[in-house]
């Protein structure tokens, strides 16, 4: 990594438009958020791979052309809108083809153009359309070699250009997800390089970041997982931040606090503890399971969206439960994908029209 001063950090902020923009002034909705995350583009795993780097057999690599199907996506969409949904997550990553840095695109890469067309129809079509782009280290394999130059002058040019592409094309949404999920040394623990932003320089990034979109007018949104394990997390995220804390029962241990062990605690009391500290929450269940769980025999996890949202329900404060997000953690490429993510879909909608039960 290139040394940087403190000024330079600073000046990187310079990158974004500078209209400013306080939480206080964010667009507000009488709805309730129900939102599904739904990904365009796919390279947010594996490893990334230079020209002229050797492949290693058995590794996982970035494609290098877009998985999906659009025939899928529109039935995707249709069965949100059938279920009551009113807001699509698009997870962009590869999938969009950045004015600013066109590099960054693969074969299939939507234009600006047809991207600003579908974000208009989903507005039609009643779906509020907010663009996430994953910038933790662990997930952002789709910045090719920016991925590998944290903490740097090149890095932070291309993040603040490609937010202010996005911005423009989606025309200011109320929020824009910036990820900043799972960057640890525990989930890279396998790939050829490892990225990991730690300590003052994790906070400087994640600020830096939500600065920039706010500046443009929008509100960050972040998964907030960061803050099992770092207590620190709840008192030094800025208050303006949408969260996103996210719940599975991907290891079958449940939803009674009281009986887990203290590695799964921190995960289901971070609900209850961003709520005393004073923030919005779009807490997230899941209807993927881990390999480790479907191997276990023990449970599935098909009751976790209406257990989440009972629990978050019981536990947080209504004016800061905006709403619910179901992420199903699959593309939108074939039929066994559809069919899971409306499973998803179909789960969340049923627990949260459940409000008596």
């Amino acid at each position: 990594m290139n040394d940087m001063t403190r000024r330079e950090f600073i000046s990187t902020g310079a990158a974004f438009a500078t209209v400013s923009t306080s939480a206080s002034a964010f667009a507000k909705t009488p709805d309730e958020i129900r939102a599904v995350l739904l990904h365009m583009g796919m390279n947010m795993w594996g490893e990334w791979r230079a020209p002229g780097e050797p492949k290693i057999e058995g590794r996982r690599y970035t494609r290098d052309e877009i998985y999906f199907s659009e025939n899928v996506w529109n039935r995707t969409i249709d069965h949100a809108k059938k279920r009551g949904f009113n807001m699509v997550v698009m997870d962009l990553g590869e999938f969009l083809e950045y004015p600013s840095h066109p590099e960054l695109a693969v074969k299939g890469s939507w234009s600006a153009e047809r991207m600003r067309a579908e974000v208009r129809r989903l507005r039609v079509m009643g779906l509020e359309p907010i663009p996430k782009m994953n910038f933790s280290a662990t997930h952002h394999m789709w910045l090719k070699e920016y991925g590998r130059m944290l903490a740097t002058r090149p890095y932070y040019k291309v993040c603040a250009d490609i937010i202010k592409d996005v911005s423009e094309i989606f025309e200011r949404p109320r929020f824009i997800h910036l990820g900043f999920d799972e960057e640890k040394v525990e989930n890279q623990r396998k790939r050829l390089v490892v990225c990991v932003r730690q300590n003052e320089l994790w906070w400087h990034d994640l600020n830096w970041f939500v600065r920039g979109v706010e500046k443009l007018g929008s509100r960050a949104w972040i998964f907030s997982d960061y803050g099992w394990h770092h207590p620190e997390f709840v008192e030094k995220c800025p208050k303006s931040v949408l969260q996103s804390n996210w719940y599975y029962n991907e290891d079958a241990v449940g939803y009674d606090v009281d009986k887990m062990t203290e590695w799964f605690k921190p995960k289901l009391r971070l609900f209850v503890d961003l709520d005393k500290a004073g923030f919005d929450q779009v807490p997230c269940p899941s209807n993927w399971m881990s390999q480790k769980l479907k191997a276990s025999g023990k449970a599935d996890n098909s009751d976790c969206a209406s257990e989440v949202v009972r629990y978050c329900r019981a536990n947080i404060s209504a004016d800061r439960l905006k709403g619910f997000m179901m992420a199903s953690w699959t593309d939108c490429k074939g039929d066994g994908a559809f069919q899971f993510n409306c499973v998803g879909m179909d789960q969340l909608a049923n627990a949260m029209e459940a409000r008596n039960a």
